[in-house]
């Protein structure tokens, strides 16, 4: 849902700093979104609180501790030059990634009539992005998820917060691991690998080389250097789409397979595959704060759900119709394996992932060099900074490879994490900061929502957490 998708990493990196970048200023793709891409073409990275960060394109300077707190010494936050369209980028670049793989599996498992819950939820999501507009714009210091948290509940609410934030960006990594595993596979089909230990097959094989190969990426300090792989997040997600509209079109496959009208026992395991496809929150504050004229932040937000909204739409659709039941989990998985459109999607799958955990695990580093001893060494902090990031996405990796069920431990993450930040949170934030302003039916319309969204939370939690335990045995019984 991803992201990065934090406001941390723009501030760390110097992108609020008091004279903003040019046009490219912010572009998001969420792990959620799972999902996290910013835009670093401007201004380099800078970690250490004693230096200064000088940006590319002129002799402006921002002092690490200003960029920290958001707000310059005068009290005046940094110019936003983003306009219309390029904010509806922005976020439908943040909204569309991993999730769109499962829509189809997620609609010939609940049935063509879950397409409403689809929509529904879409709309519902763009509802509490613009109630976190008005969170927003109640009170101009918040710049990020954390202190709308704070702002509603005091320092519970950051807390609370900043927990779900880093345990969607965990188990979002989890999710991209698992993906980039069984694609990986796909891919390599029919190669052998054989070491004496550990003895692992030849898709675990693979899976650990793809990781390795990313771990340097999490010791480099000014990730401007990879962000151009990550502003590919749009591209690579229209491609896939692309590749299986090629598909339905041009293939042979005929698409007269039928989908089931209703299969409402697996609703609330599928309500959070879809849930999960529309996590990126965390970052409209962002998207917000960068905006010429936030007054058109819900336009924005209505316009970006609704083209996210066709696209999931129409590609669950095509997959449902295209494959049936034989549908898999990750729709690229289920495309004819001779096809060149088929061999650009998984390659697109495949790489993607492999972008993302330098930019995932980039909250958590700033966060952590920040909170180090200043008079720590520049060279001790990156040695720690790599350390631990390094042990962390080993351990996503074995997490991975011990429970690769990818349409469970995705939806275990939209129905545990992703729902709670995308309905729940936004509506009881906005109704706490504005109780004074709303008028009853909008207390009430907020009211139901928290309520069905704890409802599809609780139950979506209990359903996929039981399917993920009765995989995890079969596996480990065969």
């Amino acid at each position: 849902m991803l992201s990065g998708k934090l406001k941390v990493i723009r501030k760390l990196l110097c992108l609020d700093s008091v004279e903003p970048p040019h046009k490219n200023k912010v572009a998001s793709e969420s792990v959620n979104g799972a999902h996290l891409v910013a835009a670093w073409s401007n201004c380099g990275a800078c970690v250490e609180e004693t230096k200064v960060c000088k940006c590319r394109d002129g002799d402006d300077v921002c002092d690490l501790k200003t960029v920290i707190n958001g707000i310059d010494d005068n009290g005046s936050h940094g110019k936003a030059n983003s306009s219309f369209v390029h904010s509806i980028i922005n976020m439908v670049g943040m909204l569309i990634g991993l999730g769109q793989l499962s829509t189809p599996y997620a609609l010939e498992n609940g049935g063509w009539v879950s397409a409403f819950l689809l929509v529904g939820l879409g709309i519902t999501c763009a509802y509490t992005s613009h109630v976190m507009g008005k969170c927003l714009k109640e009170n101009g210091k918040s710049r990020n998820f954390q202190d709308i948290g704070q702002q509603a509940f005091g320092m519970k609410g950051r807390v609370i917060a900043s927990t779900f934030l880093y345990l969607e960006i965990f188990l979002a990594l989890v999710s991209y691991t698992i993906s980039l595993s069984d694609n990986l596979t796909t891919v390599f089909s029919g190669t052998h690998f054989s070491i004496s230990w550990p003895h692992l097959p030849t898709s675990q094989i693979l899976t650990v080389l793809a990781v390795l190969v990313a771990l340097p990426s999490l010791w480099l300090r000014d990730l401007s250097s990879i962000s151009f792989l990550s502003s590919g997040g749009i591209l690579m997600s229209l491609l896939i789409f692309t590749t299986v509209g090629w598909t339905a079109a041009f293939s042979g496959v005929k698409v007269n397979k039928k989908i089931p009208v209703l299969q409402l026992h697996k609703i609330p395991g599928i309500s959070g595959l879809y849930i999960f496809s529309y996590a990126g929150h965390i970052v409209f504050p962002n998207i917000y704060k960068a905006m010429k004229d936030p007054s058109k932040f819900t336009k924005v937000s209505i316009v970006s759900f609704t083209l996210v909204t066709v696209l999931y739409t129409s590609l669950a659709f095509m997959g449902a119709k295209l494959f049936g039941p034989e549908v898999n989990s990750q729709i690229t998985l289920s495309m004819p394996r001779h096809l060149l459109v088929t061999k650009i999607a998984l390659w697109a799958t495949v790489l993607t992932p492999m972008t993302k955990y330098a930019l995932e695990f980039a909250p958590i580093a700033m966060q952590l060099e920040h909170n180090l001893p200043l008079s720590m060494s520049s060279r001790l902090r990156m040695v720690i900074r790599a350390t631990i990031g390094s042990f962390l996405l080993i351990g996503i990796l074995s997490l991975a490879l011990t429970i690769p069920y990818f349409q469970h431990v995705l939806g275990l993450t939209g129905s545990l994490v992703s729902i709670s930040i995308s309905i729940i949170f936004p509506c009881a934030f906005y109704m706490k900061i504005c109780w004074y302003q709303i008028s009853k039916p909008t207390l009430v319309l907020n009211s139901i929502l928290i309520a069905i969204g704890f409802l599809f939370g609780v139950v979506g939690t209990i359903s996929s957490s039981k399917s993920l335990i009765r995989s995890v045995q079969i596996g480990h019984s065969s």
